[in-house]
C-alpha cells in the first residue's frame, strides 16, 4: 500500500542493452551524491578543462568534450573512463594516438575523434604548430595529435629541402639609361624555420622582393657594356646584398644567377651592328698581318736562294713536284737537265 498523497504513479521501462542510460531521472540521479546514486551506474563527470576517454570491454569507444556529464549501466558493458588534462598545448600520447589511429580501422570508429587534430610531418619537413593564433613550436618528421577542445589549432607543414626561386620580367634602366628585361632565378632554404616565420608572415614573399629589390640596385648602379662584360659581378652583387639580410630572417641563400638579359628590338640591331663592325675590324687586322708574316718569309727566303745556288736548286725540283702531281702523265725529252734548264728559261 502507498500512502494516500500518491495520487499519480509512472513506471519507466530502459534497455539495458544500450550502456549509455538515456531518462527523465538522469538529472536527478547526477545532482545526488556519488555514493548515494544508484549502484547501478558509472558516473560520468568531466570539468571544463577535461576531456574523457570511453572504453567498454577495454577498447575505446568514444571521446567526451569538457563539461560532459552521463550515466553508463554497469551490467550493460565493462564501461571504463579515463580522463585527460587539456592544459597546455593539448597534445596527445603517442599510445592514445596509435588507439585512435587502430579504432578507426576497425567496423566500430572511436565516436569523437574529430576532436582530434591528427598530424603526419612527412621526412624532410617540419610542421608547425599554432595555437589560437600563436605559433607554439615546430614538429619534426613523425605522428602528432592535439585536442581540439576549447582551442583552434592548426600546423602548417614547411619544407627543408632546397628549393627554387625565379624573380622573372623585371624591367630595369641601366645607368646609361639603357631600357633591360631580366629574368633572375635563386636556390634558398629555411635556416631557422621559427625565426622565418616570427620575422614575417610570408617569408618566400619576403625573399622575393629583397631579390627583387637588390636586382634593380645593381642594373642602375651599371652601364650596359658593364653589365654585358661581367654578367658574373652582377650575380655577386645581388647574392652580396641578399644573402646577409636574409640569414637574419632565418633563410640561407644557396646561389643567385642572372638567366636572361633581354635588350629592346632597336639596340638589338644597334649592337649586332658594333659587333660586325668589331669583327670586320679584327679580320682586316688579321689578314694584314698574315700577308706582312707572308711577305716577310718570301724575302728571307729569297735571300737564301741568292746567297745558296743548292738551296735554288731544291726549290725548283719542288716546285717541279706540285706540276707532277697536277698532271697525269708527262713525257721527257731531253732527260731531267733539260726539263730543269727549259723550267729556268721560262722562269727567266
Amino acid at each position: 500500500m502507498f500512502p494516500a498523497w500518491f495520487d499519480k504513479m509512472s513506471v519507466e521501462r530502459y534497455e539495458m542493452a544500450q550502456p549509455l542510460f538515456i531518462g527523465s531521472g538522469c538529472d536527478y540521479l547526477l545532482a545526488t551524491p556519488a555514493d548515494s546514486a544508484n549502484d547501478n551506474f558509472v558516473r560520468v563527470e568531466l570539468s571544463d578543462t577535461q576531456a574523457g576517454l570511453l572504453y567498454e570491454n577495454e577498447s575505446l569507444v568514444e571521446l567526451l568534450p569538457p563539461a560532459t556529464r552521463r550515466l553508463y549501466w554497469k551490467n550493460a558493458a565493462n564501461v571504463r573512463l579515463e580522463t585527460v588534462d587539456l592544459l597546455g598545448d593539448g597534445e596527445l600520447s603517442k599510445d592514445l594516438i596509435a588507439k585512435i589511429t587502430q579504432s578507426q580501422l576497425k567496423r566500430r570508429a572511436v565516436a569523437g575523434a574529430a576532436s582530434v587534430l591528427q598530424v603526419q610531418v612527412p621526412e624532410f619537413s617540419v610542421g608547425l604548430l599554432t595555437v589560437d593564433g600563436k605559433l607554439v613550436r615546430s614538429l619534426t618528421p613523425g605522428a602528432y595529435g592535439f585536442w581540439r577542445f576549447n582551442r583552434n589549432v592548426s600546423v602548417e607543414y614547411v619544407d627543408l629541402r632546397v628549393q627554387a626561386l625565379e624573380v622573372t620580367g623585371q624591367e630595369i634602366l641601366t645607368r646609361d639609361k639603357v631600357a633591360l628585361r631580366l629574368n633572375l632565378g635563386a636556390t634558398w632554404r629555411y635556416g631557422d624555420v621559427l625565426k622565418a616565420f616570427a620575422t614575417t608572415a610570408k617569408p618566400v614573399d619576403n625573399l622575393y622582393r629583397e631579390l627583387q629589390f637588390a636586382l634593380r640596385a645593381a642594373v642602375g648602379t651599371q652601364s650596359l657594356d658593364e653589365l654585358l662584360e661581367n654578367k658574373t659581378a652582377l650575380d655577386e652583387k645581388v647574392a652580396m646584398a641578399v644573402r646577409e639580410r636574409m640569414s637574419n630572417a632565418g633563410i640561407t641563400l644557396e646561389a643567385v644567377g642572372v638567366k636572361d638579359i633581354i635588350l629592346p628590338g632597336e639596340m638589338k640591331t644597334i649592337l649586332a651592328q658594333v659587333v660586325e663592325a668589331e669583327k670586320v675590324a679584327q679580320a682586316n687586322l688579321i689578314r694584314r698581318r698574315e700577308e706582312t708574316a707572308a711577305s716577310r718569309s718570301l724575302l728571307n727566303t729569297a735571300k737564301v736562294m741568292e746567297d745558296n745556288p743548292v738551296a735554288l736548286r731544291l726549290k725548283e725540283l719542288e716546285t717541279l713536284e706540285r706540276v707532277a702531281e697536277r698532271i697525269d702523265k708527262i713525257s721527257v725529252f731531253g732527260g731531267l737537265e733539260g726539263v730543269l734548264n727549259a723550267l729556268s728559261k721560262v722562269k727567266q
